[in-house]
Order: structure tokens, then C-alpha cells, then sequence
């Protein structure tokens, strides 16, 4: 893979990692302004597919800058990322989320 198509791709997961952050900062405002026990807190075990360690310290790190979601733990096999989430009605859907935004981008920068 050439070095154009990985700042190609890290300029992508930058876009991404720009929406994600808007659309969770209105999220946790209208969480926290509307009604509060409604919220549904948990940490949720996100299964990890990413090659290096560099790799799932930048989803860790996504996951963690992005509002309303706290990046806990990294398994020692790095196969497993436990993560706080405020509201999490579903967590297999937090997982899905985390994995069809930030890892697939970050896999693809791996190559």
C-alpha cells in the first residue's frame, strides 16, 4: 500500500472521526438536558480485529475523544476493548457502531 492511499485513508477516518464527535456532542447534550433516567449506562465489550497495537490505541483513543464513550481497558491479547458508554440500550449495537466506524477505517489504514 502506498503511503498516498494510507494519508487518503487517515484523511477519511479524520472526516469520520468528525462526524461521529458532532453527532455524540448533540447526543449526550440532549441525554443530559432531557430526561436523565432514561439513560442506560454500561461497559460494553467491543471485539477487536486490528493488527497493532498502534492500530487499537487509535480506536481506543477515537473511541475515548468521542462524547458520551470512555475507552476502560484493552485486553492483553488486544482482542478485546472494553469501553463506557453514557447510553447504551443495546450494547451489541454500541459494539457494531464502534466497528463499522473507527475500526473498518482504521483497519484499512493498516492495510
Amino acid at each position: 500500500m502506498t503511503l498516498a492511499i494510507r494519508i487518503g485513508q487517515s484523511a477519511i477516518l479524520g472526516l469520520v472521526f468528525l462526524r461521529e464527535l458532532v453527532a455524540s456532542s448533540i447526543t449526550v447534550a440532549r441525554q443530559v438536558l432531557g430526561n436523565r433516567t432514561a439513560l442506560r449506562p454500561a461497559i460494553v465489550a467491543v471485539p477487536v480485529n486490528l493488527r497493532s497495537r498502534a492500530g487499537v490505541t487509535a480506536l481506543a483513543n477515537c473511541v475515548s475523544l468521542t462524547p458520551g464513550t470512555t475507552s476502560l481497558h484493552v485486553s492483553e491479547d488486544l482482542s478485546t476493548l472494553y469501553v463506557h458508554v453514557l447510553n447504551a440500550p443495546d450494547p451489541d449495537v454500541v459494539a457494531a457502531n464502534i466497528k463499522g466506524t473507527f475500526e473498518k477505517r482504521i483497519k484499512e489504514i493498516e492495510g
